[in-house]
């Protein structure tokens, strides 16, 4: 199964490096997309080196084909998982709007292609009515969820946020 794994700006983008070797030992051809943010905490070439493949962080790295990177790779996937996602992607996807190749890749999928989301982010930010009408709205959409978990966030709060366990979305794909 050809899988883009999009990875958004949370302490929790550390996991999809370990998201991405397990899909690639389960046979899976994984290619990474990163939102700028996400770059701050894993780099794009720990990404790139794991799965073989160059990785979008922006719309300019795409200068080198006549065909844009984000629609070739939409056209392709067969799962479209983003993990971590947070609460400022879910308001950019459940609302249409595309600034950087994440977005984009999730806006040129074809109708049929399957969406997982894994939500990380602090317990309020995702009890927040605005997120939660985002959900909602992507949930609508045919977008499925797996998480968050509940237990230590890094924000040094307890409670709902922590990206699901690997093993979980792992079971979910």
């Amino acid at each position: 199964m050809k899988i883009v794994l999009g990875i958004t700006g949370s302490i929790a983008a550390y996991k999809a490096a370990d998201l991405a070797s397990q899909l690639l030992k389960a046979g899976h051809e994984v290619h990474a997309v990163m939102s700028r943010s996400a770059c701050e905490f894993i780099t794009p070439l720990t990404l790139q080196t794991l799965t073989r493949h160059p990785v979008l962080v922006s719309l300019e790295d795409e200068k080198d084909s006549w065909r844009p990177g984000h629609i070739a790779l939409a056209d392709s996937a067969d799962l479209l998982i983003i993990a971590p996602a947070s609460a400022n992607t879910l308001g950019l996807l459940a609302n249409g709007l595309a600034p950087d190749p994440l977005t984009s890749v999730y806006l040129a999928l074809p109708r049929k292609t399957r969406v997982l989301i894994a939500p990380a982010m602090n317990g309020k930010m995702w009890d927040h009515p605005a997120t939660q009408r985002n959900i909602a709205q992507l949930k609508a959409d045919g977008c499925e969820f797996i998480g968050p978990a509940t237990g230590d966030l890094a924000c040094g709060y307890q409670g709902i946020g922590r990206l699901a366990d690997l093993p979980d979305i792992l079971a979910a794909i």
